[in-house]
């Protein structure tokens, strides 16, 4: 029985793993569960699976869960500190560590699983896009074991698992993307979408965030930056596709020009119930995919002019340091502002282009120098956005 402390419970990832979980009663137990707010999700979780221990880091959602589980008679451990919450995803009872949070928020509890020689299964994109060289060479020092499940990175960790030699055979790793619901729209009329639009992803079902930032492409941007440090690969050995069905869901090139897929029906559960269960293959719940039903198989090459935050993450790839950093806090920023109609969908590189010019380049040394480099992007790009809407900074 492992016990699992999952990151970000009652978001799509959160729940995907839950229902994992649920499927696989007699492997998995639920040490912690943490989120930000959402307490009313959060207490029929409880009901449910029966955590060990809660951390919710709203204090007043945190109070209110508490009362709840009283009241409710459900033996539960209310944890209202951040540094006991980071104690205990470093504790020893715990075998797996989920990060299904969104953001650069996701950084210090990631650092603290890696820190102490976890699994870590990884959909917080957004820390290693900031903190990858670093967080790889502490996993590499600590002996802890990195699984990405975003359905991209699962399928090439998938794909090289395939190798006797594992990476030792790979020329190239050719990410996938659906184009997300612009692929067709005109760039003439980008300065009109709304984030309404913005937020109807064609083939996945997702938060906000993520969904404007596959709008914008820019999800994929952050995960050809992941896939550098995942895969310890070189910048010209990532390659990206777009594959408007969302059933190939990343492929692998081998030294033999041989090529090697991952195919699956689109859903989380499946690169989940990989981490979870490696080496061995477990129950995931999905549904099956008939490949029979499948049409056709499309691949197209991304265009670069109509999604500049394509361009933006290469050159970002290029620069290193804190770079990835810079782009990452600045895409926040900028969706975060787009999410309340405060600039338009095509202002998004802009603002990030700005702050990426603006702000020079520093070297990455250690958590805080991640942490300053954000803080100095977010900044910049707020001021940015002020100007723009004649608001004097």
């Amino acid at each position: 029985m492992k016990n699992i402390v999952l990151l970000g419970c009652t978001g799509s990832i959160g729940t995907s793993t839950l229902e994992v979980i649920d499927g696989n009663p007699d492997l998995f137990s639920i040490f912690l569960l943490s989120a930000k707010t959402n307490y009313n999700k959060l207490m029929k979780q409880c009901k449910k699976f029966n955590p060990k221990y809660v951390y919710l880091e709203d204090k007043t959602s945190a109070s209110v869960l508490k009362e709840f589980c009283l009241k409710e008679k459900i033996t539960v451990e209310v944890i209202l500190e951040e540094e006991k919450y980071f104690e205990l995803i470093s504790s020893s009872p715990v075998d797996i560590v989920v990060a299904g949070i969104v953001g650069v928020a996701g950084l210090k509890p990631v650092y603290h699983a890696i820190n102490n020689g976890k699994r870590l299964l990884l959909a917080n994109k957004e820390s290693y896009v900031s903190a990858g060289e670093y967080l790889n060479s502490l996993a590499s020092e600590k002996g802890a074991s990195i699984f990405p499940i975003d359905s991209e990175h699962s399928a090439i960790h998938q794909c090289i698992a395939s190798s006797s030699e594992m990476h030792g055979d790979v020329s190239e790793i050719i990410l996938t993307g659906s184009g997300g619901p612009f692929l067709n729209t005109s760039l003439k009329k980008f300065n009109k979408i709304t984030p309404e639009e913005a937020i109807a992803h064609p083939v996945w079902n997702m938060g906000k965030k993520i969904s404007v930032d596959s709008a914008t492409l820019m999800n994929k941007g952050l995960e050809l930056i992941e896939a550098k440090w995942l895969f310890d690969m070189e910048d010209d050995c990532i390659d990206l596709v777009i594959h408007p069905e969302g059933m190939v869901h990343s492929l692998v090139e081998f030294r033999d020009k041989s090529i090697i897929a991952q195919l699956s029906v689109p859903d989380m559960k499946i690169p989940i119930a990989y981490g979870l269960g490696f080496p061995s293959r477990i129950h995931s719940g999905a549904k099956k995919l008939v490949l029979t039903d499948i049409a056709s198989l499309t691949f197209l090459k991304p265009n670069f002019e109509k999604f500049p935050c394509l361009n933006l993450a290469k050159e970002t790839l290029k620069l290193g340091g804190t770079a990835p950093s810079l782009l990452n806090a600045a895409n926040e920023e900028a969706v975060h502002a787009f999410l309340e109609n405060r600039i338009a969908f095509n202002e998004i590189p802009e603002i990030i282009s700005y702050v990426m010019n603006k702000i020079p380049v520093g070297a990455v040394k250690d958590l805080d120098s991640v942490l300053e480099a954000d803080k100095i992007a977010r900044s910049t790009a707020r001021k940015r956005m002020k100007l723009k809407n004649g608001i004097i900074a």
